[in-house]
């Protein structure tokens, strides 16, 4: 049986990938479902940088001595996970899932990445504070569009703000994703609104994996929220040999 860790994405935090763990580990393979440096709680989040949040990524592979790991980033996530595979040792990660995630090159901040009308809003939105949390309204609509009323309410109750360093800073890569010597596979959700149709994920970031296996899924931006047991599934058929 495999390892897998999964990543949370911006204003998420570990738990909340837990039930899209349960079927991960009922298949009989361990699961960790970290929460990065920014997203803790008392975490400083005005000083918080990117580099602090992926060497938290790096700190809990060598205390829990993970090795030959499926690491998975969702959204954000797709960020610590592509410098954080390319600082650990041979044997450290087995595969890398991005999860309706950022593919970045190195040199590229996720700002970067994202559409005008985001480059605009995330520094309004952190402001003085030097943090970023979405509307309702934007995480409704673009974000969970696949989800009750109940289920968008509670998700948005749960999350926290993230630290806009982490979202500004770019990033340092030895090598890009596309040259990375391990497998590399893409989770499409098919009605993910959160980028826009035009500026997608999913060809325009997943193609900068170069060699990748593609697996999707329907459901929105939030799957881990509106369909888990699916989720959890996909991510391993996305993490098999």
């Amino acid at each position: 049986m495999g390892t897998y860790v999964l990543v949370h994405g911006a204003c998420h935090d570990g738990s909340h990938f837990e039930a899209c763990a349960a079927p991960i580990r009922a298949a009989g393979h361990t699961v960790h479902c970290p929460t990065l440096k920014g997203n803790r709680p008392g975490d400083d989040r005005k000083a918080v940088t990117l580099d602090d949040a992926i060497d938290s990524l790096v700190a809990f592979f060598e205390e829990n001595d993970i090795q030959d790991a499926v690491l998975v980033g969702h959204s954000w996530g797709g960020m610590a996970i592509t410098v954080a595979s390319d600082g650990l040792g041979p044997g450290r990660v087995r595969r890398l899932v991005y999860f309706s995630a950022f593919v970045p090159n190195n040199g590229e901040s996720l700002i970067d990445m994202c559409p005008p009308h985001y480059q605009a809003l995330f520094p309004q939105l952190a402001g003085e504070t030097g943090e970023v949390l979405l509307p309702y309204p934007i995480l409704r609509e673009a974000f969970i569009n696949d989800g009750t009323e109940e289920q968008a309410q509670s998700l948005f109750d749960s999350l926290n703000a993230q630290p806009f360093n982490t979202m500004n800073d770019r990033i340092r890569l030895s090598k890009n994703p596309a040259e990375l010597m391990i497998g590399k596979s893409f989770l499409y959700c098919t009605e993910d609104a959160s980028l826009p149709q035009s500026l997608p994920f999913h060809p325009r970031l997943s193609e900068k994996l170069g060699l990748y296996r593609l697996v999707s899924m329907p459901g929105s931006h939030s799957t881990h929220v509106t369909a888990p047991v699916l989720l959890g599934e996909k991510i391993m058929e996305a993490g098999r040999d």
